[in-house]
């Protein structure tokens, strides 16, 4: 009985030193803002680019999940879901699509809503609404209402990326669309398709990781 006591005590002891591991090297840990090009107008402007990828690949030291990754000033790929935006600005946004299509679970979602026009483009052609099953990702403010569902690429495109950050020459998706911020604050952003393979549902790991699925937009 002892024995069973004990083995049942270093179970747990085991259970919850991982669950801690989780939460303090994953869930607690954000990287570090980017601020995107911005030009200071009578309307201030900025430009927002970003890609999406499967996996992050082994030029990044985090787990190589599905994530997104933002364009610095320099022109470099960092691996950051937090921008810095300027207030009352119109943000230019572009997204180069490089997943694959996991569909989207509520089609509601397939509209791009809370935008400029009401509209997006897709690889250079305006269009106002997605085939839910097209979709890889989302990105969705919901402090301004907004969503756009971004297109995946064809299981059977050839070239397909395989390392992040990908560069232009492999199979992807290109989408624009433009927003405009409000007053200060700290917003959260997020993708709403369930795509962490590996997980339940599709839940967990990058979906609910700052970095990977979601982030903020601090405006300022």
């Amino acid at each position: 009985m002892e024995l069973r006591i004990a083995a049942v005590a270093a179970g747990t002891a085991i259970v919850v030193a991982l669950l801690v591991w989780y939460v303090v090297g994953f869930l607690m840990v954000s990287p570090s803002a980017v601020t995107p090009q911005a030009t200071q107008r009578a309307t201030p402007t900025a430009e927002l680019t970003l890609q999406t990828v499967a996996g992050l690949g082994d030029g990044f030291s985090q787990p190589s999940w599905v994530s997104y990754l933002v364009k610095g000033k320099a022109g470099q790929w960092k691996h950051s879901t937090i921008f810095t935006l300027p207030a009352h600005a119109l943000v230019h946004v572009t997204v180069y699509q490089f997943d694959g299509a996991s569909g989207l679970r509520n089609p509601f979602l397939s509209k791009p809503q809370g935008v400029v026009g009401d509209t997006m483009t897709i690889d250079g052609k305006t269009a106002d609404v997605l085939d839910p099953d097209l979709a890889s990702h989302t990105f969705a403010v919901a402090a301004y209402h907004l969503v756009v569902p971004l297109e995946g690429v064809a299981d059977d495109a050839p070239n397909q990326c395989e390392d992040a950050p990908c560069t232009m020459d492999k199979a992807h998706k290109t989408i624009t669309f433009a927003f405009r911020t409000g007053k200060p604050g700290k917003y959260r952003w997020q993708c709403f398709v369930p795509c962490a393979a590996g997980f339940i549902y599709g839940f967990g790991g990058p979906m609910q990781t700052i970095g990977y699925m979601d982030g903020f937009l601090n405006v300022v």
